[in-house]
Order: structure tokens, then sequence, then C-alpha cells
């Protein structure tokens, strides 16, 4: 199907802006990446050259009316201004994870875009990829019969990462926060959403020696005072209840573990910080007291590569299509209100209703022509 391209400009030419930029000038016919801009310029203009487009001023980039929507791929604490900014003028926006730092800001950009008939989204988009979609799929043609828990947990290693990535140590970006949004935006998409939680939150360390040698810092002790451990008992809309635990105070890099629980089998998922990956179905035998079968499901479905830009792309078709985009607000906002209602859960020791809902995101078609067409309703 033949469509005008949305023009767009990057925000933020940091880390993960390599990735999104490949993708997105290379693989999305939808998206024309036209512009980019940093708060380090030199950074811009190093991405621009690249990738072979212009490096600007945030304040250029607004004033342009053929540029219709910016990927905002900046820090946490820098998110309500720029996003609230390019509102205001006229574009749509889709943001790095998560949309801001609580739930009520993005809630407030989330009105004020609609107010302005522009589309606002937000990462993660990884539920589009390869392996969640084909765990939605299975669950949706009732592969695992009636759902009847859920059960997630993950492991990192702050000593490591509040060296390495010094973002993490800032506002938003806890392991609730920064981490715990991929697990539960799989949830949502698997599930549906959430109706109450009831957690422990810990942040036992609040010092650690930056072990980074090129950090000027580097043998000194460092503030790292962001949430590290949550164990959370969630409830959904639809009654189905499970936990999550994420610890960031162990070794290693991610051990993902998530598993869904079922009248019929049990399904098995990798880790949703990624689009790939193996998904396993242990199915219950046909015979009274007979051993359950695993099998690999087979992956029909498009995006097992690190793909970070498929969310952009959809957007950007949705608002030619004139549809709701996957990785909407609504559903960004409905995540971050349930971090915040975990957070809270934690400090206070109850549980905590979350009030906002939002409908599961529409699957992804398996289109045999090309990624892209996955994405066309």
């Amino acid at each position: 199907m033949a469509m005008k391209p949305i023009r767009a400009a990057v925000v933020g030419a940091g880390m993960i802006s390599s990735i999104y930029l490949k993708n997105m000038v290379e693989r999305f016919e939808i998206l024309e990446i036209t512009d980019i801009c940093s708060a380090r310029m030199d950074s811009a203009r190093k991405r621009a050259a690249e990738f072979g487009i212009t490096a600007r001023s945030y304040r250029e980039i607004l004033s342009d009316s053929t540029i219709e929507m910016i990927v905002n791929l900046t820090p946490v604490p820098s998110h309500e201004e720029i996003i609230r900014s390019a509102l205001e003028a006229g574009k749509h926006v889709y943001t790095e994870k998560t949309m801001t730092g609580d739930y009520r800001s993005a809630k407030s950009l989330s009105r004020l875009a609609k107010a302005k008939g522009l589309f606002l989204g937000s990462a993660p988009d990884t539920f589009l990829g390869a392996a969640q979609q084909t765990a939605r799929a299975a669950v949706d043609a009732g592969e695992i019969g009636e759902i009847t828990s859920f059960a997630f947990a993950s492991n990192r290693d702050n000593s490591y990462l509040t060296s390495y990535y010094r973002f993490l140590n800032l506002p938003g970006g806890g392991v609730g926060y920064d981490y715990s949004v991929y697990y539960l935006t799989a949830l949502v998409n698997l599930l549906g959403p959430v109706a109450q939680v009831a957690s422990a939150v810990r942040a036992p360390y609040q010092m650690h020696i930056d072990i980074n040698p090129a950090s000027v810092t580097f043998g000194q002790p460092i503030p790292t005072p962001n949430e590290s451990e949550i164990s959370a008992v969630i409830r959904l809309e639809n009654g189905i209840c499970g936990t999550v635990h994420f610890n960031n105070d162990t070794i290693s890099k991610d051990q993902a573990f998530m598993a869904v629980y079922g009248t019929k089998g049990i399904l098995y998922l990798p880790d949703p910080n990624a689009f790939g990956g193996d998904v396993r179905l242990l199915r219950g035998s046909s015979i009274p007291g007979g051993q359950p079968v695993m099998e690999t499901l087979p992956c029909r479905h498009a995006f097992s590569d690190n793909s970070r830009g498929v969310g952009p792309a959809d957007m950007a078709w949705a608002i030619r299509q004139g549809r709701p985009c996957r990785a909407s607000a609504e559903t960004a906002c409905h995540v971050l209100e349930t971090i915040d209602a975990i957070i809270t859960s934690g400090k206070e020791n109850r549980f905590v209703d979350v009030h906002s809902r939002c409908e599961r995101p529409a699957a992804l078609s398996r289109h045999s022509q090309s990624e892209e067409a996955c994405l066309i309703d």
C-alpha cells in the first residue's frame, strides 16, 4: 500500500539512538527521518553523518512545519518537558520508556495529545516482537486453556549497571520504572489490564563503588538511591492473579523467567526486553496421570531481531490510517500507574488499586509479504 511517509525527527543521540535510527531509516518506508538534536550537539552531528540526516536544534525542529513526528530518546527526567513542547508545537510524539517519571504527569500529556488531536505513544515496543506475538497468538487461540495464574521474574547486577549506565541512578532509573516496564507491558498485551497490586519494595544498597575504569569517579562510592528489589502480587481486571519479582542486587545478566499457567498447559516466554527467543508450551497429557509434553512453538511473526523502532513505525501507519497505535499512551499510562502503585504499596504496606484501564493492543498479523506489512491494518 503506497502511503506518504511521516517526516520525523529524533531527540537524543545517546547509545539507544543507533539501533533506533538504523531501523527507522533502513527498515520502515512509512518513516522519513530528517533531523536529530541532542543536548550534546557533537553527538547529534555524529549520528547525523552516520545516517545521512541533519543535526539541528530542538527549537529549529519544532518550528519546522514539515516535521510531523518527534521520536524522543532522552533520559526519563527530560521526557515531560520535551513531550509537552512537541505536542504544543503540533507534533505527534513517540517516546522511549517510561513516558514520564510518574502517572500523573503522563496522564496530563495524554490529555493534551487528545485535546490537540495528536498521537502520543511510548516504548517499550518489544511486545510487538516475534516472541511476544507468538505467545499472544497461543493465548488467544486457547492453546493453554483457561488462564489461572502467571509468574514473572528477572535478575540484574547493579554493581555493574550503576557504574556503566549512570542514568540508572537518576529518577526513573530503578528496577521498577526502568525495567519492570518490559514485563508489565508484556503482561497487559497477553492478559489485559491490572486492577490491584500489593508489594514489597527495597533499595538496600544506597551506594556502589564505581567499577568503570573510564569514569572520572572510578573506584569511588557513587549514590545509587533507586529501588532495586520488587516482589509483588498482581490482580488483573479479569480476576487472574500472579506474581512479579525483580532483583537488581544479584549477579550476571538478565535470567528472565515468564510463565503463564492454564488448565491445558503452561506457556514459557523469553526475555521481554528482547524481540525474539523461543516460546515453549508444556502441554498437559490427554491421558489422566500421563506425562506432559514440552514443545517449542513455531514462530511465524516478524521482528525477531533487535527491532527497536517498530513502535514509531506502527504509530506512523496509525497516523496515516486513522487507527489507534499499538504502543499507545493509554497502555503506557496504565503500566506507569501500575508501577506507581507497586512503589506506593511497598512504602505503605497495603493493597493499592489501579484505576486506569486500557485495551489490549491489537495483535500483529502474520503477513508473508514484508515485515512492514504486519503493521498495516
